[in-house]
Parts: C-alpha cells; structure tokens; sequence
C-alpha cells in the first residue's frame, strides 16, 4: 500500500497553453518561460501543436518527433482542420510515447503548447480525453485560454468568444484560466463600448446586447442574443485576466491565477527573486504603467481625443 508522502512528492505542475489560432499561444509560451525561469523554477516546453514551425523557444519534447500537420495533409489528402483532428487522434493513441518523454523530466513544471483549432476543445474528444490522462500521471494542470483582446472592441465577436470560452472550459474539464492577450494593442481595432472592468468580470450582458441592437443588421438576431448572453450568465463561469507578455507585473498576475487554480505553492525563492526582478523592471522593460493607463481610460470614461492621447503617450 502506498502512502500519501510519496505520491504527494510525485505531483507535477504546468500550464496546458489553447485558445484560437493568432492569439498568442507560442509567445505566450516564449515568455512565461523566461519569466518562470527568471523565478528560478525549473521549467520546460512540451509542443503539441503539429502545425508549429520555428519555434522561438527551446522545447523539451516536439510532437513532430511523431507526427506532423504537413505529412498528414500529403499522405492522407486532408485539409487543414482534418490534418489537426487526426494528428491529435494520433497521439491520443500514441500516449505512451509522450509518456516515456515527460518521464525524463524530473522537478520540473511543464508549459504545453496545444493547437489553435478551437474544434479540439469545444466539442472533440481527443485533447480532453490526453489532459485526463496526464492528470492520472499525477499532473495538476491548469487549462490557459487565450483570446485575443481586440474582440473586446466588437460587442458581436465578444459575445462568440464568450459562447467559446464557455463551451471550452466545460469540455476540457480542467481547473481554467481565460486570458485577455496582447492587452497592449487592444485600442488598434477600436474603441470599446464600456470600462475594461465590464469585459474581464463579464458583468450585465444585457448592456452589450442593447448595444449591439443600435446595428440594422444584428437588429433582426437580437433574440438570439440575449438567449446567449443568459446562457453566458445563467453558468457564471467566465471571466479573463488581462494580459500584455511584455509586461512583468500582467505576467504575475496570470501566474498568480494559475498557481491558484492548480494549487502550486508558491516559494519563499520565488518570491524573493520576483520582488529582485520588479525592483529592477525600468524603463523599456517595465510596461505596466502603460497598460494600467488603457484601463483607467475607461474607468474614467475618459473624453480625450487621439491627439491627446498620443501626447500622453
């Protein structure tokens, strides 16, 4: 019989990286592992996405040592979208090869950069049914959903996103963090409608379809709108962390969240070397003023025009 010491020793922590194509996935990877390693955890990157090419980080294990998006598509003369669902079906059935991997990789915390079709994690078997099976391998993860912050910009795309989050968190059936990605370009798309506050709590929806009805041709779906927006709210279950990677106190906050959800203790180390690196984020380095500054824009509701913004700036 074996005692709760050693399995308890046995834990390993990490991050499973998903969300939609062109949100950040890669780059986030690339940055948390700079910024783990910066805290002096011991960290490494498994890739899960067959369609990744170039990598900007130096991965651990490479799910194209098995099988690549390109080869599938040519042997089996699949799409794009088929090509992701067999390559993941694939090592679905190949387990113990990414079993014999991760076993070499001792103390460490793991970031695992999954693909971006959002097909995989709303409604397909084989991404949840691996993130099961790592956690019977004594992993506790944490499901890290970026989307792109932009979406905040159009009440139309927010709703969709919310409906995906929604569905996604549901199905991977994983403690969930839903990320707010690159929160430093979040304006180049538009205005938003209401403070940053309404979009990362998800408050009273029926704002955002009310104003979402000012268009002629969502006019007509506004029922349909507010049945999601309920169903949105009826769960209760999303919300978002913002986010900006070049940003060390965003980066902590997302840590903070994540360790939180998969229960990893954070370290006297840790800390003190975080409190070194904060102290030491200058100038170029150091953004969260910046970042802070487009939140309280909208907190303020603040009148200013581009002009005077830029100056700001």
């Amino acid at each position: 019989i074996m005692t709760s010491e050693p399995e308890q020793s046995s834990l390993r922590f990490g991050q499973v990286v998903i969300g939609p194509p062109g949100s950040g996935k890669t780059t986030y990877c690339r940055a948390m592992q700079e910024f783990l390693s910066h805290l002096g955890r011991k960290v490494v990157v498994i890739n899960l996405d067959p369609a990744n090419e170039g990598l900007p980080y130096t991965c651990a294990v490479d799910i194209s040592e098995l099988v690549t998006l390109d080869d599938v598509m040519e042997g089996l003369k699949l799409g794009p979208n088929g090509g992701l669902i067999y390559c993941m079906e694939y090592l679905e059935a190949n387990l113990d090869w990414l079993e014999g991997k991760l076993k070499k990789h001792h103390n460490y915390y793991f970031l695992f950069d999954c693909p971006g079709q959002v097909e995989l994690y709303t409604h397909h078997s084989s991404v949840r049914n691996m993130f099961a099976q790592l956690s019977k391998w004594n992993f506790r993860l944490t499901a890290v959903h970026l989307v792109d912050s932009h979406y905040c910009a159009d009440p139309a795309k927010f709703i969709s996103v919310l409906c995906t989050s929604l569905s996604t968190m549901l199905q991977v059936e994983q403690p969930h963090v839903n990320v707010l990605s690159k929160m430093d370009l979040i304006e180049q798309y538009g205005k938003l409608a209401f403070n940053l506050d309404f979009y990362t709590e998800v408050m009273d929806l029926s704002y955002l379809v009310d104003h979402l009805a000012v268009d002629p041709f969502f006019k007509k779906f506004h029922g349909l709108n507010v049945k999601l927006a309920e169903v949105i709210q009826d769960y209760s279950l999303v919300s978002f962390v913002p986010l900006n990677v070049q940003d060390k106190e965003s980066m902590m906050q997302v840590l903070r969240a994540v360790d939180k959800a998969n229960g990893y203790c954070f370290g006297d180390l840790e800390e003190r070397n975080l409190q070194a690196m904060m102290s030491a984020a200058v100038g170029a380095d150091f953004q969260f003023t910046s970042t802070l500054g487009v939140q309280e824009k909208y907190v303020g509701h603040s009148k200013k025009t581009l002009e005077e913004e830029v100056m700001d700036l």
